[in-house]
C-alpha cells in the first residue's frame, strides 16, 4: 500500500517494508489475498523473508453475514464444477510463476472461499507437481469431521487461546500448526500478545502466527482548510465502505512504527534470557534462532539504581548452537544499597555485524530483571516535623494554607479548584472519579456498546455530603461523599473522596469507590482525572516506556526514567481513540521547562496519560483534522484501565485485563516540585499517614 499510489507500490516502498520487518523481527508474510509483484519475492530471497504464497480466490464478495447473494453464499464457488477452472487457473499460474523462489515454503489455496471439491482438485494438483511444498488453507477447518489431509499444515484465524492448546494437544494429529491470522491491529490494540506466544514456546507443533496486519491503509486527503490528513472508507463519498476496517497495520501509511510493533519485536526477539540467581548474576540465555549461533550476537548488561546507569559491560562472545542454551554470570559489582532503592539489569543482544537490513550494533533485544536486594527501608517524614496550616471556611469554600502554599475545595462542586505553590496555580480542575475512555477500534464492536448503554460516557458528577476537621496542626481532613449518575439519574457509583492535607505540601488523596446497580460486566478504567495548566508541558515518569503501553501490552516497554512532552505523549491513530497511556508508574511529574510543576505518587503504582484533548474530544472526533488542543492538560491517573485485546476482529480482551465493576480503594500523593529538586528521592519518602474516618459531629 502507498498513501498516494494506493495499490500501485515501488520497489523501494517494498524494500523499505522488508526492512522495516526484519528490524522488528518478523520473519515470515502471508500475500493476503493473492500473489504479490514479482520483485517482491525477489526481495524476499534476498533478505531472507519467508513468503505463504496465497492464490487470488477469495469469495468475500457474496457473503452478506451468511445470507445468501446472487444466489450464491461465498462457500457455494467451492462446489461448483463450473468454476473448477477458475480456480485451477488461479493458483497455476502462481505456482508457474513463483515456484523457483527460495523464499516461497507454502503454497495457500486463497481465502474465506468455504471448502469444497474444487479445493480438493487444486490441491491434488499442487502436491502432485511440486511435492517439495506443503499447501495451505484455513478452511479445511469447516469439512465436516476431521480437518482433511489435503493440507499439509492446520490454520486458523483469531483462535482462542483455549483452542489453540486444544488444537496443539491433539492427540491424533501430527501436522504443524500456523494462525494464518490473529492479533487484529487495529487502532490501538494488539493485547495479550504474551499468551499467544507464550503458548507458541510451549507447544513444538505451533509454528507461528501471521498478524493482521503491516500497514494502515489510508489515502492522503487535504480539508479545504489544506489540512493533511490519512483518509479512509467513506471519506470519498464512496458507498458501500468498510469506514476503517482497512486501518489495521502495525505501521502508519508512511511506514512510522504503531507503539503496538515495539511489543511484537520484544515478544518475537529470537535470543531470550531467564534468571537463575540473579543476586550472584547467573543467567541463562537461550538461543532461539533456527540457523544462528549467538556468536553472531554481542551481549551488554546495565547495571540500574532506578533510572540511572551506575555499572556496565559486554559479555564475552557466546557459542550458542541455534536452539540451545547457556548459563553465563553477570559480572555487575554489589552496589551500596540505598534506602528504597530499586535495582535492575538489563541486557541487550546487537548485531556483531552489519547486515543488509540493519547496522552493526543494532538491538535484536533485549531482557530486564529487578535485582532482589534487601534494601533499607527509605525515609520517613513526620507529621510533627512538618510546618503548621492554617485553613479558612465559608459557604462557598474550604481553603487550607501551608507555607508557601494553599489548597481550595468548592463546596458547590465537591472538587479541588485550587492546588497553589506561592501564586503558581497546579491544578485548573480535579480530581474526580473517571471510569470511561474513547473507544478503541477493539472495544468498539461489544464493549463500548454494553458501556454507552450504561450511561459510563455521560456520567454526572454529585457531591452530597462536604465534611471536614483538622487531625493535627500540621494535618488537615476533607471529605467528599460523592455520586455519578447517568443523564437520566440512575446511579451508577458511590465515591468517597479523603483529601488529606499536610504542612509538608503533600496532599494524599484516597479514594473509596462502591459500583452500584447496571453496570456492565467490565468497564474501561477506573482512575481520577484532573485538568492541569498548559505551560506543564514537560512529563517525566518512572514507569514503564518510552512509548504507549497498557496492562496487556507491556512486555516491549521496560521500567526506566523517562522524559517527554504532552505533544509526544498523544499517539495520532487514524481515527481518533484512547491513546498515551503508561503503566507501571511510581511516579510522574507535569513541568514547565523550568523544573517546576506537580508530582504526583503513586501509592504504590498508577497508569498514566497527559493529553491536550479530552475524553470527549477522542471520542467523537473521525480523524485526527478533527481534535482541538485544548488550553489545558487532561490528566488521567488510573487505579486500573482495561486492557486493549484484539476484539476488532479476534477474542475479546482476555478476563484478567479487564476492569471488574468491583469495590475499590486505592490512593495517590500530589505535592509540588522545584527545579532543584529530586523526584525520585521524595517519592520514596514515606508520610506516617494516620487516616480516619470523619463523623457527623467532628467539629474543624
Amino acid at each position: 500500500h502507498d498513501d498516494v499510489r494506493g495499490h500501485a507500490i515501488t520497489v523501494e516502498s517494498m524494500e523499505k517494508d522488508i526492512i522495516l520487518m526484519k528490524r522488528f523481527n518478523f520473519n515470515a508474510v502471508r500475500t493476503s489475498h493473492y500473489p504479490n509483484h514479482p520483485a517482491w519475492y525477489d526481495l524476499c530471497d534476498k533478505y531472507g523473508i519467508y513468503v505463504i504464497d496465497e492464490a487470488n480466490i477469495e469469495c468475500h464478495g457474496l457473503a452478506d453475514h451468511g445470507k445468501k447473494m446472487r444466489n450464491y453464499a461465498w462457500k457455494d464457488l467451492a462446489e461448483d464444477p463450473e468454476w473448477l477452472p477458475a480456480f485451477m487457473s488461479r493458483l497455476i499460474g502462481m505456482i508457474e510463476r513463483d515456484k523457483n523462489h527460495p523464499c516461497v515454503i507454502i503454497w495457500s489455496l486463497g481465502n474465506e472461499s468455504g471448502y469444497g471439491m474444487n479445493h480438493v482438485a487444486m490441491a491434488a494438483w499442487a502436491h502432485g507437481y511440486d511435492p517439495t511444498r506443503p499447501v495451505h488453507y484455513e478452511r479445511t477447518r469447516y469439512a465436516k469431521g476431521k480437518i482433511p489431509r489435503i493440507v499439509d499444515v492446520i490454520s486458523v484465524m483469531y483462535p482462542s487461546l483455549n483452542y489453540l492448546v486444544q488444537l496443539a494437544e491433539d492427540p491424533e494429529e501430527d501436522r504443524p500448526i500456523i494462525m494464518c491470522e490473529y492479533a487484529h491491529s487495529m487502532g490501538n490494540s494488539t493485547g495479550n500478545l504474551k499468551e499467544y506466544w507464550d503458548i507458541i514456546r510451549k507447544y513444538r507443533r505451533i509454528c507461528g502466527g501471521f498478524i493482521w496486519d503491516w500497514v494502515d491503509q489510508g489515502l492522503k486527503k487535504r480539508t479545504e482548510d489544506g489540512v493533511e490528513y490519512w483518509a479512509y472508507g467513506g471519506d470519498f463519498g464512496d458507498e458501500p465502505n468498510d469506514g476503517n476496517f482497512c486501518i489495521n497495520g502495525l505501521v502508519w501509511p508512511n511506514r512510522e512504527p504503531h507503539p503496538a510493533i515495539w511489543e511484537c519485536k520484544k515478544i518475537q526477539q529470537p535470543v531470550k534470557a531467564e534468571p537463575v540467581d540473579l543476586k550472584i548474576g547467573l543467567v541463562r540465555i537461550i538461543n532461539e534462532y533456527d540457523f544462528t549461533n549467538l556468536s553472531a550476537l554481542d551481549i551488554f548488561w546495565e547495571l540500574y539504581e532506578d533510572g540511572s546507569l551506575i555499572d556496565c559491560g559486554q559479555l564475552p562472545k557466546m557459542d550458542v548452537k541455534p536452539k540451545e542454551s547457556k548459563v553465563i554470570i553477570v559480572p555487575y559489582k554489589l552496589p551500596q544499597l540505598r534506602p528504597g532503592a530499586e535495582y535492575w539489569l538489563m541486557l541487550r543482544f546487537k548485531l556483531a555485524e552489519s547486515t543488509l537490513w540493519a547496522e552493526k550494533g543494532y538491538e535484536i533485544g533485549w531482557e530486564q530483571f529487578k535485582l532482589p536486594f534487601e534494601v533499607p527501608s527509605s525515609s520517613i517524614i513526620k507529621t510533627e516535623d512538618m510546618p503548621p496550616l492554617d485553613f479558612q471556611e465559608t459557604t462557598s469554600e474550604i481553603i487550607v494554607v501551608g507555607k508557601n502554599f494553599s489548597v481550595t475545595l468548592d463546596k458547590k462542586v465537591g472538587l479541588l479548584s485550587s492546588f497553589k505553590s506561592g501564586n503558581r496555580e497546579l491544578i485548573k480542575e480535579g480530581f474526580r472519579l473517571n471510569v470511561w475512555r474513547a473507544p478503541t477500534d477493539n472495544d468498539a464492536p461489544r464493549l463500548a456498546v454494553e458501556w454507552r448503554k450504561a450511561g459510563l460516557d455521560k456520567l454526572v458528577y454529585e457531591a452530597r455530603h462536604i465534611r471536614s476537621a483538622r487531625v493535627s496542626e500540621k494535618h488537615f481532613l476533607i471529605e467528599v461523599s460523592s455520586i455519578l449518575r447517568t443523564l437520566e439519574g440512575q446511579e451508577r457509583f458511590e465515591c468517597l473522596y479523603s483529601y488529606n492535607i499536610y504542612g509538608s505540601s503533600d496532599i494524599i488523596i484516597e479514594v473509596k469507590v462502591n459500583p452500584l446497580k447496571g453496570l456492565p460486566p467490565h468497564l474501561p478504567r477506573i482512575g481520577l482525572q484532573a485538568k492541569v495548566p498548559k505551560e506543564y508541558e514537560i512529563v517525566t515518569w518512572y514507569g514503564r516506556g518510552p512509548h504507549e503501553n497498557y496492562c496487556d501490552r507491556k512486555e516491549g516497554a521496560a521500567i526506566g526514567v523517562y522524559r517527554s512532552t504532552v505533544e509526544e505523549q498523544y499517539v495520532p491513530y487514524i481515527k481518533p481513540q484512547e491513546n498515551g497511556n503508561r503503566t507501571d508508574v511510581k511516579w510522574v511529574s507535569l513541568t514547565d521547562s523550568s523544573g517546576f510543576g506537580l508530582l504526583v505518587v503513586g501509592m504504590p503504582i498508577l497508569e498514566v496519560s497527559a493529553l491536550y484533548y479530552t475524553i470527549e474530544d477522542l471520542s467523537s472526533a473521525k480523524h485526527t483534522y478533527e481534535l482541538k488542543k485544548r488550553d489545558f492538560i487532561t490528566l488521567n491517573l488510573d487505579y486500573r484501565q482495561s486492557g486493549l485485546g484484539g476484539g476488532s476482529c479476534g477474542p475479546d480482551t482476555l478476563p484478567i485485563y479487564l476492569v471488574k465493576p468491583e469495590p475499590v480503594v486505592f490512593s495517590v500523593r500530589l505535592r509540588p516540585i522545584y527545579p532543584d529538586e529530586s523526584a525520585m528521592e521524595i517519592s520514596k519518602q514515606r508520610i506516617l499517614t494516620n487516616f480516619r474516618r470523619l463523623k457527623e459531629d467532628d467539629k474543624v
